[in-house]
């Protein structure tokens, strides 16, 4: 198995892609804390993994939320050795002047802050390791993109920088940055991205720019992330990888 004995964290794993990514990250051979706001989906899906997951609330753009999540991973396990900043938060399709204050503190302290904070936290447990992983999950949206997603796009285009800065400065200490962007997907933000109830009329205008013909999946999601998080990926670092069907060609 490509991840045999690593232990993972992956924030937002409750559900959508965080959940396609800690399942497929412990039938790889992991063990993963799955994390997120919601506890009780964390423990569904800890539940469902079996023996190898551990639940954990976690509100990821709280830093005393951040640092008791990885404390507790590292008591629980032993240790950390790959981190999948998953979390994120979107506001509903809609012209940039009409988003709430509120929403874009929102979108920024999740989707941005929370590498920070993450990072803060981790780095010395991945030093004590002689190394480690991070992946974030940016967005499409920070590659190009759609009107009436401008602050939400925004945030996944400082995610995709923050990205390769921070695997060039960690490159000596052994520990790779990569990010993955997906293209719209089948999650619960779905009608959010749209903007539109999700009909499959509604849907097939939002296919139709993708090349591959479907919106992506928490397995598309998880393929990559399993790339990444693969000793095999050793020499990669700094890449953000677009999964998208042909999207952003």
């Amino acid at each position: 198995m490509r991840l045999q004995d690593k232990v993972a964290i992956v924030t937002g794993a409750a559900s959508g892609f965080g959940r396609g990514i800690a399942e497929a990250f412990a039938r790889e051979g992991a063990k993963v804390a799955v994390a997120d706001v919601n506890l009780t989906g964390a423990q569904n899906v800890a539940r469902g993994i079996g023996p190898a997951a551990r639940a954990f609330a976690c509100n990821v753009a709280l830093r005393e939320d951040v640092m008791r999540l990885v404390g507790g991973v590292v008591a629980a396990f032993g240790g950390v050795d790959i981190v999948v900043n998953n979390a994120g938060v979107t506001h509903t399709n809609q012209s940039l002047l009409t988003v709430t204050e509120d929403e874009f503190d929102l979108i920024y302290a999740v989707n941005v802050k929370s590498l920070y904070l993450m990072t803060l936290a981790i780095v010395p447990e991945f030093e004590k390791r002689g190394g480690g992983v991070i992946i974030n999950t940016a967005s499409t949206a920070g590659v190009r993109p759609r009107p009436g997603l401008t602050w939400y796009n925004g945030s996944k285009g400082a995610v995709i920088t923050l990205t390769k800065s921070m695997a060039a400065e960690l490159a000596p200490k052994n520990i790779r940055v990569n990010a993955i962007n997906p293209v719209m997907g089948e999650t619960g933000m779905l009608e959010h991205f749209m903007g539109l109830p999700d009909t499959p009329e509604n849907r097939a205008k939002f296919v139709g720019g993708i090349p591959l013909g479907r919106m992506s999946k928490p397995a598309d999601i998880a393929n990559a992330a399993v790339f990444f998080a693969d000793p095999a990926s050793a020499f990669v670092t700094g890449v953000c990888l677009e999964v998208d069907g042909g999207r952003c060609v």
